[in-house]
């Protein structure tokens, strides 16, 4: 492989790209890149993914989405007319992408998987994303599909590395040794060996830079924010908030574990293997220091607080009040994993085992129907995850004050809760 030096990996989400405004932003940033070869990841505009989300699901269910697909349509029109003077292709690439939008809604088939077909249709944010930043910034487009290969587990592929990075080497090496030119290309997106689209998870393009800057042995990876850095609390849900300047890959992983909404869980991995650094900047002030995550010590950090709202607390008993034991763990996980349900919290008694959950109405009721027979089943719904990492005695209190906890665990270094 040709040694690219320099070579950076800036990643974007929606929020960097929600508008003609924060576009122009994001061109002023990549302008003062430097003078090496940027790799440039971009996430689908503003809460495109929710809208499409919505628009899928009513199409699945056979209700009208007309409406819905309509807003969607204008939006990405209305930010075409914003950039006029800007762009060259992009509006034409975009009226395509849209009506292959529609075919595909109308091509849905409720008796086919959901999951699979939920991918075939999710890609378009990111695929029309990437268009129009691609025309702005004058950047090289090319499609993300064709170099991260995955196996065929929707919604979270896994990723294929030996394929992947041979894909990466020969197409995004030729294509930014030929320079001086940047490359534009999509986050959250894979496909498989046949061609068909995978995504890599909720909130994936984190992952997708990662993927990238692994497979062509990046200088660094940038991760554009709202915020000002990595941060110890959302600071939407927490006042006086403290930025970390510097934290080390695996305090970081903890963290995203747990569900710290600024990275993806899988980002860290591949960038630690490389020993390449990963930067947390906000885009609203690009000159700011942000935080660096890599190899490194530090002192004691402030506690962090994290909260994964919308979560489901699901309890299994024995019916015949047997104790849980290896063997009835071993039929709950394979359940569990057939619903795709990943556990947040999990914590067993004499008789009976619960975990905490991501609620979704349909995995949950896939798994009910897996484990009825076999065991007595309680759950409850519309429940918080709050997670303390480095927690104190202050810390603890000023968390679970006033709330009704419905189950909690500690460690050494981590407090959790559960509570409506």
């Amino acid at each position: 492989m040709k040694e690219l030096t320099g070579l950076q990996v800036f990643k974007f989400g929606g929020a960097s790209v929600k508008d003609a405004a924060a576009i122009l932003n994001l061109f002023s940033i990549v302008e003062h890149s430097g003078p090496g070869p940027l790799v440039i990841v971009v996430s689908a505009m503003g809460k495109t993914t929710n809208a499409l989300e919505s628009i899928f699901h009513l199409a699945y269910s056979g209700q009208e989405y007309a409406a819905e697909l309509a807003a969607l349509t204008d939006y990405h029109r209305q930010v075409i007319r914003n950039l006029d003077s800007e762009i060259t292709t992009a509006g034409k690439d975009v009226e395509e992408l849209l009506a292959a939008l529609a075919q595909q809604l109308a091509s849905i088939n409720p008796r086919e998987d959901y999951d699979w077909q939920y991918d075939q249709t999710i890609c378009y944010g990111e695929l029309l994303a990437t268009r129009i930043v691609a025309d702005v910034v004058g950047g090289q487009w090319v499609d993300c599909r064709t170099l991260i290969k995955t196996d065929e587990n929707w919604r979270e592929g896994r990723v294929d590395w030996a394929s992947s990075e041979q894909n990466t080497q020969q197409v995004l090496t030729a294509e930014l040794a030929a320079g001086p030119i940047n490359v534009v290309t999509q986050g959250f997106l894979g496909g498989t060996a046949d061609g068909r689209t995978t995504t890599l998870g909720r909130e994936g393009s984190d992952y997708t830079a990662a993927i990238l800057a692994y497979c062509l042995r990046a200088e660094s990876v940038t991760i554009w924010k709202d915020v000002a850095g990595l941060l110890n609390a959302d600071p939407k849900l927490f006042p006086n908030t403290v930025r970390y300047p510097e934290i080390s890959y695996r305090e970081t992983i903890e963290m995203a574990y747990y569900g710290a909404s600024v990275i993806h869980p899988k980002t860290l991995k591949p960038l630690a293997d490389r020993g390449i650094p990963l930067r947390v900047k906000s885009f609203v002030d690009p000159e700011a220091p942000g935080t660096l995550i890599h190899d490194c010590q530090h002192p004691a950090l402030a506690p962090a607080f994290i909260c994964k709202p919308d979560q489901c607390l699901l309890s299994f008993e024995s019916k015949d009040f047997a104790f849980i034991s290896e063997e009835n763990l071993e039929v709950i996980f394979g359940a569990l994993a057939q619903a795709k349900l990943k556990i947040n919290v999990m914590q067993n008694s004499a008789i009976s085992f619960s975990v905490c959950t991501d609620f979704s109405e349909r995995r949950v009721n896939q798994l009910l129907d897996i484990l009825r027979e076999q065991f007595t089943l309680h759950y409850n719904t519309g429940l918080t995850l709050f997670t303390i990492k480095n927690y104190d005695t202050a810390s603890i209190k000023q968390l679970t004050e006033g709330k009704r906890l419905l189950l909690e665990q500690r460690t050494r270094n981590t407090f959790q809760f559960v509570c409506q």
